[in-house]
């Protein structure tokens, strides 16, 4: 049920919420998880005034954390990464594009199965865009997802590629870095504790010397570094990942990280303060993301270069106590490749496209809705098909762009088709958890993490 209003949210929490100056107080646990959430939630998603979404929002982020849910940094796990106090696994980092509270619900299934607790929730600034998924609702979504399966145990959100475009940045980059930051600051508020800036878009290899090439890279990272040292909560050290080498683009080096660090850490040192830098450095090792979709649709196989993979992550922890190297596009590779991932010290791995791919590719999803969706796309996107694209390659590269469009027609999907969907995700989430090696990490993110609860005061409706 969507609430349309205050007073009927109001009403639907009564005897399960209550409102106790800017907390809420638990009375019926069993209530809220198996009925009160998924009203919650829809609500927070679909609510037609802006009002009685950020109440069902705040009650959803509030109730949670009174049962122990609560965002977090990755940062402690991170660091003992970095001193070689943890080690052996690699840590997904998962984009949820579509039917996010199910696809969450997934997740959560598959690491109380194998005892997972090191694992991310990410959205990139160009998924926030096209699912239609702002930060607030990303982090509600997961949130009541972890409450309605009964997950307990440190909840990372990640803003994935937060990234500054170097065409936008030509034209105005004034405006472009302030996009950004814009983003990072609503990130943080909707309880991002684990932030990727990218703006490795800037690199340019047309420079005489490898750290003049990744002077505008360094120098921004460090400036948006500063900055979300200064909005981070009390208690909360943001884990904040930087990028060497654009995902798509060459191969980087470990002479690229040496140039890129040596020029970050000068830049933060000249702030006057001594501020923490980056946790992690994603590189390009030659992956592209979404894949290469070959002329009947199927992907491209890729070589994957996890010699380069290994070096840079050694470097990245041994000379500056970082958790390793973080491997981009990796979601459409075949599932023998991950095994590797941890074997060469890869800190941690971002997976997208495939399932996306899996909810889309499904016998189980409706044919009439992906006519729906595909017939919107030909309209809408047709100037994004190239000259030689076949049908089958033009919609894998843009069917992306139609889960925002039809959100609602995804969450109104009969209860069957999405317990299918589900199953199928969580399988695959099972053997990613088991091919990176994260099972029974859930007690080292304990020990490594303790959540800070941040004061969140209810919005107005509520107060």
């Amino acid at each position: 049920m969507i609430c349309d209003n205050i007073d009927l949210l109001k009403k639907t929490t009564e005897g399960v919420l209550t409102i106790e100056g800017n907390d809420v107080r638990v009375q019926d646990e069993k209530r809220l998880r198996e009925t009160l959430i998924d009203d919650l939630i829809r609500t927070a998603v679909f609510a037609p005034g802006e009002e009685t979404r950020a109440a069902a929002r705040w009650l959803i982020r509030r109730s949670a954390a009174a049962i122990g849910i609560r965002s977090a940094s990755i940062q402690g796990l991170y660091e003992a990464m970095g001193r070689g106090e943890a080690s052996g696994f690699t840590v997904p980092a998962i984009n949820i594009r579509a039917l996010t509270y199910d696809s969450a619900r997934a997740v959560f299934r598959a690491a109380q199965a194998s005892g997972t607790g090191a694992m991310i929730f990410e959205i990139a600034r160009s998924e926030i865009d096209y699912t239609r998924q702002r930060p607030v609702e990303y982090t509600c979504a997961v949130t009541a997802a972890a409450l309605k399966t009964g997950y307990r145990g440190p909840l990372f959100l990640q803003g994935d590629h937060f990234q500054v475009g170097a065409k936008k940045f030509a034209k105005d980059p004034d405006a472009e870095v302030r996009a950004v930051k814009d983003l990072i600051w609503e990130a943080i508020e909707a309880g991002f504790y684990n932030i990727d800036i990218d703006t490795s878009t800037l690199v340019d290899l047309s420079e005489e010397t490898v750290k003049k090439q990744q002077r505008l890279n360094y120098s921004l990272a460090a400036e948006m570094t500063t900055m979300i040292r200064d909005l981070e909560p009390a208690g909360v050290t943001i884990s904040v990942g930087g990028e060497i080498g654009e995902v798509g683009g060459k191969n980087s080096t470990v002479e690229e990280l040496h140039a890129f660090m040596e020029g970050y850490l000068e830049t933060l040192r000249k702030s006057g303060t001594a501020l923490k830098g980056i946790s992690k450095i994603s590189v390009q090792t030659g992956t592209t993301h979404g894949g290469v979709p070959l002329a009947d649709g199927s992907i491209a196989k890729v070589k994957l270069d996890f010699d380069t993979l290994q070096r840079l992550s050694q470097a990245a922890r041994v000379e500056y106590g970082m958790a390793g190297a973080v491997q981009h596009g990796a979601s459409t590779l075949p599932d023998e490749a991950f095994d590797r991932f941890p074997a060469t010290g890869t800190a941690e791995v971002h997976l997208a496209t495939g399932f996306q791919n899996i909810i889309y590719d499904s016998r189980n999803f409706p044919p009439e809705l992906r006519t729906q969706i595909y017939d919107y796309l030909k309209r809408e996107a047709a100037a994004e098909r190239k000259e030689g694209d076949t049908e089958e390659q033009f919609f894998y590269k843009t069917r992306k762009k139609g889960i925002g469009p039809f959100k609602r027609e995804l969450w109104d999907l009969p209860k069957t088709v999405r317990t299918a969907l589900s199953a199928e995700l969580e399988a695959q989430f099972a053997l990613l958890f088991r091919k990176l090696n994260v099972g029974n990490t859930l007690d080292i993110v304990n020990r490594c993490v303790t959540p800070a609860d941040v004061p969140l005061p209810p919005p107005a409706g509520l107060a």
